[in-house]
């Protein structure tokens, strides 16, 4: 973290290189926008923003920044929930004007700030989806970086798989590409943000053959009854299905699970597999059937608003087991507040094809994440914010007996040492020489690395 003194020196050099506009400071309207994150619990606040528009201002903001000795940090989408996008003190690279996208052929090429939505709505209009996560809100960068599950995993992957090259600046201001450059490819398909800031991203597209989905609540009375259907379901679901469950409080309903299933196979299978999914309990209401990619990420977006404070947890199991889901229901009727829940999310289909090698995320075997979430108002008391994150925690800590080791980094704070250190597997020799290659000075912390 830079000194008083070092920011202002920052501020001096920055203010010479770049062209105006570009640099912001506490009271700037501009910095107040950039150092707002979707989580509203972050009070982080930095010396400086930069707000480029070029790969060239990126690599000046980041030598300039080593020269002076400040700490910086890049905001992506600003839907990080762990304010790893801020560096108190010290300089945030926004990159929230970095969001052009082009389609080319099967692919689409994005600035490092560009939104899951702007992908998606540039590629609709040639009838093609993306492999992004539940929001269209979040950056696709961020996203990609730390793996990316979501609700097109059973047929396109996680994001990582799907990242085809990115050009980055590293810790020493270079420009690279990973067309010459094969490991840091690698290391940036589910290693983290840790290499440099992707000032571009190319993905592959995946062909609209129709989704099927929306929402299916069932009653808490049910909970235990869906929980062990929805093991046995996903246990032999087809790639085309991907389900997530939700353990959570809906107005007027009280609490209830929540089934987000999206089809995205191929069309004669979606009837069969929307009958699977409403047949694990008994529907109180249903919204499921034909849809498009942006209305399923807008779904999301509507429900979960910026601004709200928030605390989560993650673990990784292999099966919902017996003795698991007791110990989320338990979890789910100890909550807090209605602003307290617990997902269920699978990993399997084409993310679980790709070689354990392949790419530097770390379990390709077919298991479930466990999505632990406490939200609140903004005006909540004080000791409101404590009780949910003794709750979330406390969730957590239950599942450890039964859990995987390690985790989804993208859900893990440095602190959670003894997840970080296994959440990429046989992979963390590899990703700490990577470290060590293009970033020695570790210049960049976003994603915790073991």
């Amino acid at each position: 973290m830079g000194s008083a003194n070092a920011a202002d020196e920052l501020a001096g050099r920055l203010g010479a290189r770049l062209r105006p506009g570009r640099l912001h400071r506490p009271g700037d309207p501009a910095y107040a926008v950039a150092s707002a994150l979707w989580n509203g619990a972050v009070t982080t606040r930095p010396a400086l923003v930069v707000r480029p528009r070029t790969a060239e201002e990126v690599a000046v903001a980041v030598t300039a920044a080593r020269e002076c000795g400040v700490g910086l940090s890049v905001r992506g989408g600003g839907h990080d929930w762990a304010g790893r996008a801020l560096r108190e003190g010290g300089l945030v690279i926004d990159l929230g004007g970095m969001r052009e996208v082009r389609v080319e052929g099967d692919a689409a090429v994005m600035g490092g700030g560009s939104l899951a939505g702007d992908v998606v709505a540039a590629a609709a209009p040639a009838g093609l989806n993306v492999a992004t996560g539940t929001a269209g809100l979040v950056g696709m960068a961020g996203l990609t970086l730390g793996g990316g599950y979501g609700p097109l995993l059973g047929t396109a992957g996680l994001a990582a798989d799907n990242l085809l090259g990115a050009e980055v600046v590293l810790a020493d201001g270079r420009l690279v590409s990973t067309e010459d450059d094969g490991e840091l490819l690698w290391a940036l398909r589910g290693g983290g943000g840790n290499f440099g800031v992707v000032t571009r991203m190319r993905v592959r597209l995946h062909r609209d053959r129709g989704l099927v989905g929306g929402i299916a609540l069932f009653p808490w009375d049910e909970a235990p009854a869906v929980l062990a259907r929805y093991a046995e379901l996903t246990a032999s679901a087809p790639e085309g299905l991907t389900l997530l469950l939700e353990l959570t409080f809906v107005p007027d309903l009280g609490s209830c699970v929540l089934a987000v299933p999206v089809w995205s196979g191929a069309p004669g299978g979606a009837d069969a597999a929307v009958a699977d999914v409403l047949r694990l309990g008994t529907p109180v209401t249903s919204t499921v059937g034909p849809t498009t990619q942006r209305e399923l990420l807008g779904q999301f977006d509507r429900a979960v608003p910026t601004g709200m404070h928030w605390d989560l947890r993650t673990r990784t199991v292999a099966a919902l087991t017996p003795e698991i889901i007791r110990v989320l229901l338990d979890a789910a009727e100890s909550r807090p507040g209605p602003g307290a829940g617990i997902g269920v999310r699978q990993f399997h289909g084409a993310a679980t094809w790709v070689g354990a090698d392949d790419t530097a995320f770390g379990t390709r075997a077919p298991h479930v994440v466990v999505e632990i979430s406490a939200g609140r108002g903004p005006d909540d008391a004080d000791d409101t914010a404590d009780t949910y994150r003794k709750w979330a925690e406390g969730v957590r800590s239950a599942l450890e007996p039964h859990a995987l080791p390690g985790g989804y980094p993208n859900f893990l704070l440095p602190e959670q040492r003894d997840q970080v250190a296994h959440a990429y597997g046989a992979h963390a020799p590899r990703l700490t020489e990577a470290k060590r290659a293009y970033d020695p000075e570790q210049v960049f912390t976003a994603t915790p690395l073991p």
